[in-house]
């Protein structure tokens, strides 16, 4: 059996350490996490400096002594192979902002959700995990394409596995990894009245750069989704956070929408995206408005247009890169919007897993034995009809 996960949290009060206990008894039962405990930055280092089989750090921004943004900037002199989540107030992007540009990997907010801390803790150590064999294989790789198989790996470890979902609406998702990896991802971001943000994105360039540059694109979107809940506002703040630290110049274009099942409103907005199509009832389906916007991570201070449409019960959403509408065969012939808009005429989708299928079938069979130069990303969100 593998050692356990080793996570100190640092935290100044005092009846977290008994709640951490008693919510995470089960993993620590079965030996996959110890935790280790500290009450402010100051004890928190010193553990770290006498202790470097500590695997992630889990710190409150605000103790007494020693901040969590000031221990965050100190921590990566101690120890390197670190991985840290910080718990912040609802909405507090300042702090949020400050904490990925001191090398945090994802947050959570204020009252702790313990279901939502587990998810995040699992999901941060396994990229730990994967980032630890790529690192240990990387000293062996003669090729390329071994590089870009590691990128492949450390893209997949973040995207979500599960998927919103109501009695109102359901959700799905899935990127398939081109042969030389791109940058795709998507992600679900859940809302203040049941909203629900959604999101999927294309990093420019390959390899490890565009991993790297994706895993800083997904937290930063994903938080901006929490600070402001509009889609144009949160590629504004994305584009901020990306634009200030981006010495390679890498960028990446982004499809947002924010959907409410109250009502069925939709509103999105695109930086450099193509806009979502619409698949109806009766299986026809529409291109949305293009909202204008251009990729993030380039140019400081952007605004981002926002179209508001209303699914109707049945009606089908649907967010995808370019890897779908430019697929090619091997007649190097593009598999182009009209196949999309076409591919459900007369049957249309019973919900979002089988919209999703449909069109990941439809592009496979289409390209045939063309080898994929793209990563293929589509998400889809489904208005349930009135049982």
């Amino acid at each position: 059996m593998s050692p356990p996960w080793r996570i100190l949290v640092v935290d100044d009060e005092p009846d977290l350490e008994p709640l951490v206990l008693q919510r995470m008894r089960r993993q620590i039962r079965s030996g996959k996490y110890e935790f280790v405990f500290a009450g402010n930055g100051l004890e928190a280092l010193e553990k770290l400096r006498t202790d470097d089989s500590i695997d992630l750090l889990l710190s409150d921004i605000n103790m007494p002594q020693m901040d969590g943004l000031t221990l965050l900037s100190q921590v990566s002199s101690i120890h390197q192979d670190l991985r840290a989540v910080i718990i912040s107030a609802y909405g507090d992007m300042g702090n949020i902002r400050t904490a990925m540009n001191r090398g945090a990997f994802d947050f959570v907010t204020k009252p702790v959700d313990f279901d939502d801390l587990q998810i995040t803790i699992e999901r941060t150590v396994e990229h730990l995990q994967q980032w630890r064999e790529a690192t240990a294989s990387r000293d062996k790789l003669v090729t390329l394409q071994n590089e870009l198989n590691i990128a492949s790996n450390v893209q997949q470890s973040i995207l979500p596995g599960d998927f919103p979902f109501s009695d109102k609406y359901q959700t799905c998702a899935n990127m398939v990894p081109a042969r030389n990896v791109g940058g795709d991802f998507f992600d679900f971001v859940s809302l203040p009245q049941d909203c629900v943000f959604a999101t999927v994105a294309d990093v420019s360039d390959k390899g490890i750069p565009a991993a790297l540059f994706m895993m800083s694109s997904r937290t930063a979107l994903k938080g901006a989704a929490i600070g402001s809940g509009s889609p144009g506002a949160a590629l504004a703040e994305a584009n901020r956070v990306l634009q200030a630290d981006n010495p390679t110049a890498m960028f990446v274009t982004v499809i947002s929408a924010v959907y409410d099942p109250h009502n069925g409103q939709c509103t999105y907005a695109s930086g450099g995206h193509d806009p979502p199509v619409v698949v109806h009832t009766d299986g026809t389906a529409s291109q949305l408005p293009a909202t204008g916007g251009i990729a993030l991570g380039i140019v400081p201070e952007l605004s981002f247009a926002e179209e508001t449409v209303k699914l109707e019960p049945g009606e089908t959403l649907l967010l995808y890169t370019d890897g779908v509408s430019e697929a090619m065969n091997v007649e190097q012939e593009e598999f182009g919007i009209k196949r999309i808009l076409d591919l459900f005429n007369g049957r249309p989708p019973r919900d979002a897993d089988e919209a999703t299928a449909v069109i990941f079938e439809a592009v496979a069979e289409f390209a045939g034995e063309a080898p994929a130069s793209d990563d293929i990303t589509c998400l889809a969100l489904h208005r349930r009809t009135a049982s």
